[in-house]
């Protein structure tokens, strides 16, 4: 017997010790947590946010390709759990039989699901804006866009322990600002031999609004595999890590039970 792995895939503004707590819970409960982080990203959130140059030409097609051989190297297929463009490579991989099952967290639109008008978008905050490479959110605008539910304390809280800066050739490539996304966006939602794909919103999420949620999950509706979707009530694009994360991860664990996925499997 061999314990099922779990991919965890961190979105953007977070690094991937945004998934601590998860990852103990899922250990605690006899699964084999990873955490990978983005390529270039440095082990902490502070030295990330120090020396964030490695970051600043990262793509949807480099972040992709990077996890597609994480799950891929492993000896049994994993489940995958993303946040925001997280999830959407989550969705992807799926899609392409690479996971056992997947869950997406207020992930980045798929396909032509359009994005409405972010309150932060790559071209702010001020400066030349565009002109740079990266994009980081102040401690303010964190609080008023990603935990917006939350109190000053805890977001700053939050800040201080996960955010770092996001490329903005990255946003660019999720069709931010109105430009074209890229094809790497586009998933196969008609499989119906893939894995179980939960989608879960925060019904406050400022980001990817719950309304975006629930147009992509509209676009699973001709196939006939699993496809659920969860909405968080009172919650912000911050509900994988501030007070409330355990409702969010022990509803996910509950879902994989139901399906049949296991902390241990007999296969590889």
């Amino acid at each position: 017997m061999n314990r099922t792995p779990v991919v965890f895939i961190h979105g953007a503004w977070l690094h991937a010790l945004s998934w601590e707590a998860w990852a103990e819970r899922f250990a605690d409960r006899g699964f084999l947590a990873l955490t990978p982080g983005w390529p270039g990203e440095a082990p902490t959130p502070r030295d990330t946010r120090l020396s964030p140059g490695p970051l600043a030409g990262l793509d949807l097609d480099t972040l992709t390709d990077h996890y597609a051989g994480i799950v891929r190297s492993l000896g049994v297929p994993p489940v995958i759990i993303g946040h925001s463009v997280g999830g959407l490579i989550a969705q992807r991989l799926v899609a392409d039989d690479a996971g056992r099952a997947a869950v997406a967290i207020a992930p980045a639109p798929i396909n032509q699901v359009p994005l409405p008008g972010a309150p932060v978008t790559a071209r702010t905050p001020g400066g030349d804006g565009a002109a740079e490479p990266l994009m980081a959110l102040s401690p303010e605008q964190f609080h008023q866009v990603l935990a917006n539910t939350v109190t000053a304390e805890e977001s700053d809280r939050l800040f201080e322990r996960y955010a770092v800066p996001v490329p903005r050739r990255l946003l660019t490539d999720l069709g931010c600002d109105g430009a074209a996304r890229s094809p790497l966006a586009r998933v196969d939602t008609g499989n119906a031999v893939r894995g179980p794909l939960l989608l879960i919103s925060g019904q406050e999420d400022l980001l990817v609004p719950d309304a975006v949620t629930r147009a992509v999950y509209k676009e699973y509706g001709d196939s006939t595999a699993v496809t659920d979707l969860k909405q968080f009530a009172d919650r912000a694009h911050s509900l994988v890590v501030d007070a409330g994360w355990r409702f969010v991860a022990d509803y996910v664990l509950g879902w994989l039970d139901e399906h049949g996925v296991r902390p241990l499997t007999e296969t590889g």
